[in-house]
Formats: structure tokens, C-alpha cells, sequence
């Protein structure tokens, strides 16, 4: 064999290539005939350990599959599809990311935490980058975000943080995946520069919510600038889920124009930053988002579902997870997924224990999509810059409910209701966004609030709805919800 034919043959075989239905083809690093100096592992390992598999388990649309049919697709493929976004967006952008440092230096806003941890090669952090998009949500349970919501916010971090899939999913990082990331060397870009390495600890970083600027301060300003691609207004993990759930669920073939949104971003001394000839795309981004909140994640019966499933599991949750908290019981929850939950609570009417089977055929009623709660009146209430959402009725279910049920009948009251606030931020405050605009004019890079599209545009919405078992009333709970929103007062007495 030449030394040209085996050449090409190591190519390929140093790489496994995955068609997807959003992004076309994707490379992944396997191991070839000649390993680099230390390297141990490559990205099909990391792919195949127990933990990324897992997601193939766990639906991506937590509860909407069960309203939408061809949407079955799960978290596997869109861990994939965002490490494939991650090395899309860093080949347009690395340029502008490697000139921001120097362009600090030139003003003397070099930290020393900077000068003892410079910006790694564009191989490596194309590498991290990846890493972060394949582990973003190897914390996630059954439901998805519901688990949060239902279960593992009652739980605590050994760092006292609470427990969410991000949280949790850097703990799995730091203590069963360190050395698969650590034994990493090269990206399907090539390799690294000599001595380079991916520290376990920068992938939990850049894959939870940020907590401040006290958060980023422990950390260089080039990993600090990277978490703007997974903690943002546009980021890796969004843009394809936003692809991805609109295709599958057959929302929308084609909902923003990544290319452009893409094209017209870059990085300043500031951070990640979209020209203003971009700002419309990255408006028809974020309506296309808040689109697929209210189409699809907050459909009326998908959050009737989600209440029928709230209901059970606070019933049982203990006898569907008993192993407490997860941190200190991962290799359990290695194996809490969809699959292994659904299918548990199936058998629950041959179980032994009395509880169980009490429960076997509400859960029975669950599988078999019978669910109890019909909407009886729906309102979305929008809010803008400036407006107190956290001082009105609908900040908490608690406070929607005590505000209508003020409003109903006593026989009314005693109704079986349910009241449900879906909540989607448009876009945050301004004091928190991560993301910039640039001013052609005056080359600056400033608040994305300078656009006057994104300036007008709502904060956030809020759809609030109150389901029954029964129509009875329906025409008394649709008054009191519309005197609610209204907010008409009238006086007792003449003034």
C-alpha cells in the first residue's frame, strides 16, 4: 500500500461521519492508526460512554410528543446537532474572538488571571466548544425540564447550589467523564497545540446559568467571552433546538436564517456581538422562538398533560425515584430515563406494594393519554421594559389562583380547578443580556436595546390558564379571568 493510499484510509478511519436531518453530515473523531502524544480518547468515545446514550432515552419535547406525532426525535440528536452548531458558529467567528484580546491588551485591560491562562489554540477551544455542546444537558432526567421543576430542585450540589439538570450534569462531568475530556487531543479540525488539554472543570462552566459577574470573575476573560454560546440571546444550544423542534414537530421547515444570523455575528472586546444589519434576523430568531413556546412547548394540552403529570408525581415521586438525593446516587440515575419510567409504572398493577398499585391506574390513564383537565379559559399577558412582572397576580400559580378564585362563586370555588402560568423570556434585562449591537457609524459595540426592534419588542409573556375536569362554571371562570386582565375598578360611592 502507498504511503499516499494509507494516508487517506487513516483519514476516514480516524473519523465517524452521522447524517442528520438539520445540519447534513457530522464528523466525529475516532481513533485512528497513529494516536497523538497522550491522547486516550477521541469524541465517539465520549459519545458512546453510558451517559450521552442515555439521552437516546429521553425525549427532547419532555411532553409534547405526546400531542405531536412525527415529534419523537430525542436529546441524543440534539446534543449532536449542537456540537455540530458549536464548530459552525467558531469557524465564522474565531477570527473576531482571537483579535478581542489584543484589542484589551492595547487599552490595559489585560487581568492577570489572563496573562498566567491565554486563549488556547483554535483547535482546542473548537474541541471545548464541542465537548460543552455534546454535555450540555447529560444532567437531564425523565420530562426533561419538568424533572427540575418536580424533583431535583428539592436537592442541593455538594456546593449548596440547587440542583437542576445543569448543575447536576457538571457534577456527572467532574466526577464520571473527567478523564474521557481530558484524554481528548484533537478536534475534527486537527489537533491541538503541544501540551494543550481540556479541563473538565471550563465544560461545566460554560454549560450553567451564569449567577453574575462574581461567577465570571474566577475565570479568563476568553472562556468567560465562549459561555456567550451557550448562556445568550442566540446560542448554539438554542439555535438548533429551535431548527430541530420546528422541523420535527412540523411547526416550520425553516423558522430563522441561520446563515445570516451566523454571518453577521462576531466577537468585540465586549463579547459576542451582531452587527445592525443582523439585528433583524436576530429579531425573527427570537419571535420564531417565543413562536414555538406558545405552538408547541405551551400548547394548551401539552401543559394539561404536564399538570396531569404534576399531580402524579407528587403522589409518588418518591417510589419513582428512591434513591434520594441524585448527586449521591448517579449510577441510579444513570438509568432514570423516559423509557425506564414509563415502562416501571406500567407494571405498577402486578406490583407488591399497596401504594403501586393504588396508583397503577391513574398512571394507566396517563399512558394511555386519558387526561383528566380540560381548558376552560386561556390569557397570554405580554410585558415590556419597565413593567412590574414580578408585582402582578400572575407571577406564581399561587397568586393566579387566589386572584380568580377571589372572583368566582363559592360553588365555584369548590370546583376541581387547576391553574397554570407558562412562562417564556423573550429577551432579558439589559443589565443581564451577554450579547451586543454594533453601530456602523461609530464602530462601537453597545446594548442590543439601541436597535429600536429589539427596544419595543416584549420582555416576556405569560400564559395563564385554568383547566377543570368538567365544562361546569366554564362561562363563570372565563368572566372572572377576563375582569382579572381587564383591570377594571369601580368605585362603591359617587366621588
Amino acid at each position: 500500500m502507498s504511503y499516499r493510499e494509507s494516508r487517506f484510509q487513516d483519514r476516514f478511519r480516524a473519523e465517524t461521519l452521522v447524517q442528520d436531518s438539520i445540519h447534513g453530515y457530522i464528523s466525529i473523531t475516532s481513533p485512528g492508526f497513529d494516536p497523538l502524544p497522550d491522547e486516550t480518547s477521541y469524541e465517539r468515545d465520549l459519545i458512546d460512554s453510558p451517559w450521552i446514550q442515555r439521552l437516546r432515552q429521553i425525549h427532547q419535547l419532555q411532553t409534547a410528543w405526546y400531542v405531536y406525532p412525527t415529534a419523537e426525535h430525542s436529546r441524543f440528536q440534539h446534543v449532536l446537532g449542537v456540537a455540530r452548531l458549536a464548530s459552525r458558529a467558531w469557524n465564522v467567528w474565531c477570527e473576531s474572538f482571537y483579535r478581542a484580546p489584543e484589542e484589551r491588551a492595547q487599552s490595559g485591560e489585560i487581568s492577570e488571571l489572563d496573562r498566567q491562562r491565554p486563549a488556547p489554540s483554535k483547535n482546542c477551544l473548537e474541541e471545548l466548544l464541542r465537548v460543552a455542546g455534546l454535555l450540555h444537558d447529560v444532567g437531564h432526567g425523565p420530562f426533561g425540564h419538568f424533572l427540575d421543576e418536580n424533583f431535583l430542585g428539592r436537592y442541593k450540589t455538594p456546593t449548596g447550589e440547587r440542583l437542576t439538570h445543569e448543575t447536576l450534569g457538571a457534577v456527572i462531568i467532574r466526577s464520571r467523564l473527567a478523564d474521557l475530556i481530558s484524554g481528548l487531543r484533537r478536534s475534527p479540525s486537527g489537533a491541538f497545540e503541544d501540551g494543550e488539554r481540556l479541563d473538565p472543570d471550563d465544560v461545566a462552566f460554560l454549560i450553567t446559568r451564569p449567577k453574575g459577574n462574581a461567577d465570571d470573575s474566577r475565570k479568563p476573560t476568553w472562556l468567560v467571552m465562549l459561555r456567550s454560546l451557550f448562556a445568550g440571546l442566540y446560542t448554539v444550544d438554542n439555535m438548533d433546538f429551535v431548527l430541530r423542534d420546528a422541523y420535527a414537530s412540523g411547526f416550520d421547515s425553516q423558522p430563522f436564517d441561520l446563515e445570516r444570523l451566523l454571518h453577521y455575528s462576531f466577537f468585540t472586546p465586549k463579547g459576542l456581538t451582531i452587527h445592525r444589519k443582523g439585528a433583524p434576523t436576530l429579531q425573527r430568531f427570537l419571535t420564531a422562538r417565543a413562536d414555538l413556546f406558545r405552538a408547541v412547548y405551551f400548547h394548551r394540552t401539552v401543559r394539561a398533560i404536564d399538570v396531569e403529570l404534576a399531580d402524579l408525581f407528587r403522589e409518588c415521586v418518591d417510589l419513582l425515584y428512591p434513591y434520594g438525593n441524585p448527586v449521591e446516587s448517579l449510577d441510579e440515575y444513570l438509568r432514570f430515563t423516559d423509557w425506564t419510567l414509563l415502562s416501571d409504572v406500567s407494571r405498577w398493577d402486578r406490583a407488591d406494594d399497596s401504594r403501586k398499585r393504588n396508583l397503577a391506574q391513574a398512571w394507566r390513564n396517563f399512558l394511555d393519554r386519558k387526561i383528566r383537565w380540560r381548558l376552560l379559559a386561556e390569557k397570554t399577558v405580554f410585558y415590556r421594559e419597565g413593567e412590574g412582572e414580578e408585582a402582578s397576580v400572575f407571577a406564581s400559580q399561587e397568586l393566579f389562583a387566589a386572584a380568580v378564585r377571589a372572583k368566582l362563586s363559592e360553588t365555584a370555588r369548590e370546583l376541581p380547578l387547576r391553574f397554570d402560568v407558562a412562562r417564556c423570556a423573550f429577551r432579558p434585562d439589559d443589565s443581564s443580556l451577554r450579547n451586543y449591537l454594533y453601530i456602523p457609524e461609530t464602530g462601537e459595540s453597545t446594548s442590543l436595546l439601541r436597535d429600536d426592534g429589539i427596544k419595543q419588542s416584549v420582555k416576556s409573556f405569560r400564559i395563564c390558564r385554568i383547566y377543570g375536569t368538567s365544562l361546569e362554571s366554564r362561562d363563570e371562570v372565563v368572566a372572572a379571568l377576563e375582569k382579572l386582565t381587564r383591570g377594571a375598578v369601580d368605585d362603591l360611592t359617587n366621588v
